[in-house]
Protein backbone atom coordinates (compact mmCIF):
# COMPACT_ATOMS: atom_id res chain seq x y z
CA UNK A 1 0.00 0.00 0.00
CA UNK A 2 1.32 3.42 -0.93
CA UNK A 3 2.07 5.72 2.00
CA UNK A 4 -0.57 8.27 0.96
CA UNK A 5 -3.22 5.55 0.77
CA UNK A 6 -2.11 4.17 4.12
CA UNK A 7 -2.37 7.58 5.80
CA UNK A 8 -5.88 7.99 4.41
CA UNK A 9 -6.88 4.51 5.62
CA UNK A 10 -5.42 5.24 9.06
CA UNK A 11 -7.66 8.29 9.35
CA UNK A 12 -10.65 6.20 8.25
CA UNK A 13 -9.85 3.55 10.86
CA UNK A 14 -9.81 6.20 13.60
CA UNK A 15 -12.96 7.82 12.21
CA UNK A 16 -14.89 4.52 12.43
CA UNK A 17 -13.65 3.65 15.92
CA UNK A 18 -15.98 4.15 18.88
CA UNK A 19 -13.19 4.01 21.45
CA UNK A 20 -9.42 4.70 21.54
CA UNK A 21 -7.43 2.30 19.37
CA UNK A 22 -3.95 1.08 20.25
CA UNK A 23 -1.17 1.04 17.67
CA UNK A 24 -1.40 -2.77 17.66
CA UNK A 25 -5.10 -2.66 16.74
CA UNK A 26 -4.47 -0.10 14.00
CA UNK A 27 -1.53 -2.10 12.63
CA UNK A 28 -3.70 -5.23 12.37
CA UNK A 29 -6.37 -3.40 10.38
CA UNK A 30 -3.82 -1.79 8.05
CA UNK A 31 -1.73 -4.96 7.82
CA UNK A 32 1.44 -3.09 8.67
CA UNK A 33 3.86 -2.83 11.60
CA UNK A 34 3.28 -1.00 14.87
CA UNK A 35 6.42 1.04 14.21
CA UNK A 36 4.94 2.21 10.90
CA UNK A 37 1.73 3.22 12.68
CA UNK A 38 3.67 5.34 15.17
CA UNK A 39 5.54 7.02 12.31
CA UNK A 40 2.35 7.65 10.33
CA UNK A 41 0.50 9.09 13.33
CA UNK A 42 3.42 11.45 13.99
CA UNK A 43 3.30 12.54 10.33
CA UNK A 44 -0.46 13.15 10.44
CA UNK A 45 -0.22 15.16 13.65
CA UNK A 46 2.51 17.19 11.96
CA UNK A 47 -0.01 17.92 9.17
CA UNK A 48 -2.46 19.20 11.83
CA UNK A 49 -4.76 16.20 11.75
CA UNK A 50 -6.39 16.29 15.24
CA UNK A 51 -5.28 12.92 16.58
CA UNK A 52 -5.03 12.59 20.35
CA UNK A 53 -3.52 9.82 22.46
CA UNK A 54 -0.28 8.12 23.29
CA UNK A 55 1.54 4.84 22.86
CA UNK A 56 0.10 2.01 24.94
CA UNK A 57 -3.14 3.85 25.67
CA UNK A 58 -4.81 4.45 22.35
CA UNK A 59 -5.53 7.08 19.74
CA UNK A 60 -8.72 8.96 18.83
CA UNK A 61 -9.59 11.36 16.03
CA UNK A 62 -11.38 14.49 17.17
CA UNK A 63 -14.95 14.71 15.93
CA UNK A 64 -15.72 17.14 13.16
CA UNK A 65 -12.50 16.61 11.25
CA UNK A 66 -13.09 16.56 7.49
CA UNK A 67 -10.72 15.23 4.91
CA UNK A 68 -10.17 17.21 1.74
CA UNK A 69 -11.99 15.76 -1.29
CA UNK A 70 -10.40 12.45 -2.25
CA UNK A 71 -10.92 10.10 -5.15
CA UNK A 72 -13.20 7.13 -4.59
CA UNK A 73 -12.20 3.67 -5.76
CA UNK A 74 -14.41 1.80 -8.29
CA UNK A 75 -15.59 -0.54 -5.51
CA UNK A 76 -16.56 2.42 -3.32
CA UNK A 77 -18.48 4.01 -6.20
CA UNK A 78 -20.35 0.77 -6.88
CA UNK A 79 -21.19 0.51 -3.16
CA UNK A 80 -22.75 3.99 -3.34
CA UNK A 81 -24.63 3.09 -6.54
CA UNK A 82 -25.98 -0.15 -5.06
CA UNK A 83 -26.98 1.45 -1.77
CA UNK A 84 -28.69 4.32 -3.57
CA UNK A 85 -30.63 1.93 -5.81
CA UNK A 86 -31.87 -0.06 -2.83
CA UNK A 87 -32.93 3.03 -0.87
CA UNK A 88 -34.67 4.51 -3.93
CA UNK A 89 -36.65 1.29 -4.42
CA UNK A 90 -37.46 0.49 -0.77
CA UNK A 91 -37.48 3.63 1.37
CA UNK A 92 -40.05 6.38 1.77
CA UNK A 93 -40.20 9.10 -0.93
CA UNK A 94 -38.14 11.67 1.00
CA UNK A 95 -35.33 9.21 1.67
CA UNK A 96 -35.49 7.97 -1.93
CA UNK A 97 -35.02 11.55 -3.20
CA UNK A 98 -32.10 11.99 -0.80
CA UNK A 99 -30.44 8.84 -2.20
CA UNK A 100 -30.81 10.18 -5.74
CA UNK A 101 -29.32 13.51 -4.67
CA UNK A 102 -26.34 11.81 -3.04
CA UNK A 103 -25.64 9.87 -6.22
CA UNK A 104 -25.79 13.08 -8.27
CA UNK A 105 -23.32 14.79 -5.89
CA UNK A 106 -20.92 11.86 -6.08
CA UNK A 107 -21.16 11.93 -9.88
CA UNK A 108 -20.22 15.61 -9.95
CA UNK A 109 -17.01 15.05 -7.99
CA UNK A 110 -15.79 12.24 -10.26
CA UNK A 111 -13.62 12.73 -13.34
CA UNK A 112 -15.22 11.84 -16.67
CA UNK A 113 -13.43 8.52 -16.87
CA UNK A 114 -15.12 7.24 -13.70
CA UNK A 115 -18.63 8.64 -14.17
CA UNK A 116 -19.43 5.65 -16.39
CA UNK A 117 -19.59 3.54 -13.21
CA UNK A 118 -22.61 5.61 -12.16
CA UNK A 119 -24.10 6.24 -15.62
CA UNK A 120 -23.75 2.61 -16.72
CA UNK A 121 -23.41 0.63 -13.45
CA UNK A 122 -22.38 -2.98 -13.21
CA UNK A 123 -24.41 -3.49 -10.03
CA UNK A 124 -28.11 -3.23 -9.28
CA UNK A 125 -31.06 -4.74 -7.45
CA UNK A 126 -33.71 -7.11 -8.86
CA UNK A 127 -37.10 -5.62 -9.75
CA UNK A 128 -39.78 -5.83 -7.10
CA UNK A 129 -42.48 -8.44 -7.49
CA UNK A 130 -46.08 -7.92 -6.55
CA UNK A 131 -47.79 -4.77 -5.43
CA UNK A 132 -45.88 -2.36 -3.20
CA UNK A 133 -47.02 -2.08 0.38
CA UNK A 134 -49.19 0.89 1.16
CA UNK A 135 -47.95 3.60 3.52
CA UNK A 136 -50.81 4.54 5.87
CA UNK A 137 -48.54 7.01 7.66
CA UNK A 138 -45.85 9.49 6.65
CA UNK A 139 -42.61 7.54 7.14
CA UNK A 140 -40.57 10.70 6.61
CA UNK A 141 -42.32 12.28 9.58
CA UNK A 142 -41.72 9.15 11.66
CA UNK A 143 -38.02 9.49 10.89
CA UNK A 144 -38.12 13.16 11.89
CA UNK A 145 -39.76 12.36 15.26
CA UNK A 146 -37.16 9.65 15.82
CA UNK A 147 -34.28 12.08 15.15
CA UNK A 148 -35.83 14.71 17.43
CA UNK A 149 -36.45 12.23 20.24
CA UNK A 150 -40.21 12.85 20.49
CA UNK A 151 -42.91 10.42 21.58
CA UNK A 152 -45.66 8.91 19.44
CA UNK A 153 -49.14 7.72 20.39
CA UNK A 154 -50.02 4.68 18.26
CA UNK A 155 -53.02 2.59 17.38
CA UNK A 156 -51.48 -0.67 16.27
CA UNK A 157 -53.07 -3.74 14.71
CA UNK A 158 -51.26 -7.02 15.36
CA UNK A 159 -51.16 -10.02 13.02
CA UNK A 160 -54.54 -11.23 14.33
CA UNK A 161 -56.21 -7.85 13.76
CA UNK A 162 -56.41 -6.88 17.44
CA UNK A 163 -55.87 -3.12 17.84
CA UNK A 164 -54.05 -1.70 20.86
CA UNK A 165 -53.16 1.86 21.89
CA UNK A 166 -49.80 2.78 23.33
CA UNK A 167 -47.22 5.57 23.67
CA UNK A 168 -43.76 4.78 22.34
CA UNK A 169 -40.32 6.35 22.07
CA UNK A 170 -39.23 5.80 18.45
CA UNK A 171 -35.52 5.78 17.67
CA UNK A 172 -35.11 3.83 14.41
CA UNK A 173 -36.89 2.87 11.19
CA UNK A 174 -35.82 -0.56 9.95
CA UNK A 175 -36.09 -1.27 6.20
CA UNK A 176 -36.60 -4.91 5.23
CA UNK A 177 -37.22 -6.54 1.87
CA UNK A 178 -41.01 -6.58 2.30
CA UNK A 179 -41.78 -4.28 5.21
CA UNK A 180 -40.70 -1.26 7.21
CA UNK A 181 -40.49 -1.49 10.99
CA UNK A 182 -40.61 1.17 13.70
CA UNK A 183 -38.23 0.29 16.54
CA UNK A 184 -39.24 1.91 19.82
CA UNK A 185 -39.47 1.69 23.60
CA UNK A 186 -43.07 0.92 24.53
CA UNK A 187 -44.46 2.57 27.68
CA UNK A 188 -47.28 0.01 27.84
CA UNK A 189 -44.98 -3.04 27.82
CA UNK A 190 -42.04 -1.23 29.44
CA UNK A 191 -39.77 -2.90 26.91
CA UNK A 192 -38.48 -2.58 23.34
CA UNK A 193 -40.98 -3.43 20.63
CA UNK A 194 -41.10 -3.61 16.82
CA UNK A 195 -44.10 -2.20 14.95
CA UNK A 196 -44.70 -2.94 11.29
CA UNK A 197 -45.48 0.41 9.71
CA UNK A 198 -48.16 -1.04 7.43
CA UNK A 199 -50.06 -2.12 10.57
CA UNK A 200 -50.13 1.35 12.14
CA UNK A 201 -53.82 2.23 12.19
CA UNK A 202 -53.22 5.77 13.46
CA UNK A 203 -50.31 7.89 14.67
CA UNK A 204 -50.39 10.99 16.89
CA UNK A 205 -47.18 13.01 16.86
CA UNK A 206 -46.60 14.23 20.42
CA UNK A 207 -44.44 17.21 21.38
CA UNK A 208 -43.08 15.50 24.50
CA UNK A 209 -39.44 14.39 24.32
CA UNK A 210 -38.03 11.11 25.61
CA UNK A 211 -36.86 11.25 29.25
CA UNK A 212 -33.42 10.04 28.12
CA UNK A 213 -31.15 10.89 25.16
CA UNK A 214 -31.96 9.03 21.94
CA UNK A 215 -28.38 7.78 21.69
CA UNK A 216 -28.61 6.28 25.19
CA UNK A 217 -31.89 4.58 24.26
CA UNK A 218 -30.30 3.07 21.17
CA UNK A 219 -27.34 1.79 23.22
CA UNK A 220 -29.79 0.10 25.60
CA UNK A 221 -31.50 -1.50 22.63
CA UNK A 222 -28.19 -2.81 21.26
CA UNK A 223 -27.45 -4.35 24.66
CA UNK A 224 -30.99 -5.78 24.71
CA UNK A 225 -30.39 -7.42 21.32
CA UNK A 226 -27.08 -8.86 22.47
CA UNK A 227 -28.70 -10.28 25.62
CA UNK A 228 -31.51 -11.79 23.53
CA UNK A 229 -29.01 -13.53 21.25
CA UNK A 230 -27.11 -14.97 24.21
CA UNK A 231 -30.21 -16.22 26.03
Amino acid sequence: MRRGDRLFELIQVLRRAKRPLTADAIAQQLETSKRTVYRDITALIGQRVPIRGEAGVGYVLDRGYDLPPLMLTPDEIEAVVLGSAWVTANADPALARAATNVLAKVSQMLPNGMRDIIDDPGVGIPPKRGKPLGEPVDVGRLRLWSRQGRKLALKYSDETGVVSERVVWPFMIGYGLDSQVLVAWCELRRDFRYFRIDRLAAVQYLEEHFPEPRAALRRRWLQYREDQELS
